[in-house]
């Protein structure tokens, strides 16, 4: 994806990518996004992962989010993800300002409690 270009501000990527992790690991149930090394690269690098998201401008220019999670077991994945898509969407509105045509969440794994 290139820049957003809204009312004169061009913003990059990486700040949407940034905006929709933190949204994603604010919801109860997430493990991470992204792979498992992406995590731990964030961990160590003290960002949030951006790996596992992809953000695309449809024909109206909406954005379409992609979102890989891994989650938590014994939480229940439809309502999850219903939880997933509605952070995304009001972060994303409320942060950048641009309406979000579609958030697709695609669960990779589920993680047990140690």
């Amino acid at each position: 994806m290139t820049d957003l270009n809204l009312d004169g501000m061009a913003i990059a990527p990486g700040v949407v990518e940034t905006i929709v992790s933190i949204a994603v690991n604010e919801v109860d149930g997430v493990a991470s996004v992204g792979s498992a090394s992406g995590g731990l690269r964030g961990m160590f690098a003290g960002k949030s992962s951006t790996q596992g998201i992809e953000i695309s401008v449809d024909d109206e220019d909406r954005l379409c989010i992609a979102v890989r999670i891994d989650v938590y077991h014994g939480h229940v994945l439809p309502d999850l993800a219903a939880q997933v898509r509605s952070a995304v969407a009001d972060a994303v509105a409320s942060q950048v300002g641009i309406q979000v045509a579609s958030v697709d969440v695609y669960i990779d794994g589920i993680q047990f409690a140690d």
